[in-house]
């Protein structure tokens, strides 16, 4: 069995933002030559998450809209944990959309449904940040 890790790094250059990293973790399948198994895709920070859903523009205005009635970003002092940051509202949107997905692989390609795509979603952004690609399998 083979087995692969690859840290994909972004920097947003604003607080939030939705990034299609699909064509970055099928570089990584191709890299890692497996044909047949899973693919791991997690944030490695608290205030980022991975998910999977439609590339389209108008659900992530959605997004936006949803999670802010739910986290709203301000007042910051509607929030026990801001003190020293300002980014309870990232915390509790990480845990929302989740941490990672696992795909599987077959024939080299992610097994998706119709219209699935991998995001990264930067909930506290303007500072670099990494997603870990695990690839196991044949």
């Amino acid at each position: 069995m083979k087995s692969y890790r690859k840290e994909l790094w972004f920097s947003t250059s604003s607080r939030r933002e939705l990034i299609n990293i699909t064509p970055d973790v099928l570089n990584c399948i191709y890299e890692s030559g497996v044909k047949e198994g899973l693919c791991l895709v997690n944030a490695m920070h608290i205030t980022a998450s991975v998910f999977i859903n439609d590339d389209e523009s108008g659900l992530h205005n959605d997004y936006e809209r949803w999670l802010e009635k739910l986290a709203p970003e301000k007042p910051y002092s509607q929030y026990q944990h801001n003190g020293y940051e300002d980014n309870a509202d990232a915390h509790l949107k990480r845990t929302i959309m989740g941490r990672e997905v696992v795909v599987a692989i077959t024939n080299g390609q992610l097994d998706f449904g119709p219209w699935e795509q991998i995001f990264y979603g930067e909930f506290d952004g303007k500072r670099r940040k990494r997603v870990l690609v695990k690839i196991i399998g044949e």
